[in-house]
């Protein structure tokens, strides 16, 4: 049995990158614990929002069997503001009790800072040197947020792992389904038709009829 941490900047972000990868591993018998790093704030968010994304991902969660949920409370649109090592500490703390073996981070080049911020804590937090580092580390695609920097800033997301999930695909979109507060209408990027997609077109790279794709950037082999 294997034991997956999956980080999340914001609430949906684990489920659009990592979400088949997820229910795959959960059918496999291993642990999968997620760690979602910000909270929206009055007053940049309604707390009514605030609360039913939370209520949303819990419910999501406990559909597809996490086995457990780290709520962090970093403010949302705000993590620039705050000490560098509060974050790192916090993301430290996860992965001392979980022990992982494989951990699934967002991409240090997405249009949305708070995804670069929580890249760089989370490689803070996962240095080799600590008795509790990975085996593995992937960075993971979130759509509405890679390929949107501008494309001299980052070398652009190039995935070199792809994961079969043809038999998670709809799984997936179920469970996603149920953030009603952060989707769409196709053709904006976060719809369930845009998810459906870019599963479709990863899988047509790997010769799978659906996928998602990752950049390995460490492995230890032991």
């Amino acid at each position: 049995m294997k034991r997956i941490l999956v980080v999340a900047p914001h609430p949906d972000d684990e489920m659009i990158g990592v979400g088949g990868t997820i229910i795959r591993n959960i059918d496999e018998g291993n642990e999968v614990y997620v760690a979602v790093v910000t909270k929206g704030f009055d007053p940049l968010f309604d707390e009514n929002i605030i609360e039913k994304t939370r209520a949303e991902a819990r419910k999501c969660h406990s559909a597809i069997g996490i086995k457990k949920t780290f709520f962090l409370d970093f403010p949302s649109t705000m993590l620039d503001t705050l000490p560098k090592h509060k974050l790192n500490g916090a993301l430290m703390e996860v992965v001392k009790e979980i022990n992982p073996d494989e951990v699934y981070i967002p991409y240090s080049g997405d249009m949305h800072f708070d995804h670069g911020i929580v890249a760089e804590a989370a490689m803070v937090a996962l240095r080799p040197k600590y008795p509790f580092a990975p085996e593995k580390i992937y960075v993971y695609e979130t759509l509405s947020e890679t390929g949107w920097n501008f494309p001299q800033v980052n070398s652009g997301f190039a995935p070199n792992v792809f994961v079969d999930i043809s038999a998670q695909l709809d799984s997936k979109l179920d469970a996603l389904s149920v953030y009603e507060t952060q989707f769409e209408e196709f053709p904006a990027a976060r719809s369930l038709q845009s998810v459906r997609a870019l599963a479709e077109y990863r899988g047509a790279l790997s010769n799978f009829k659906a996928a998602e794709a990752f950049m390995l950037v460490r492995s230890l082999v032991k």
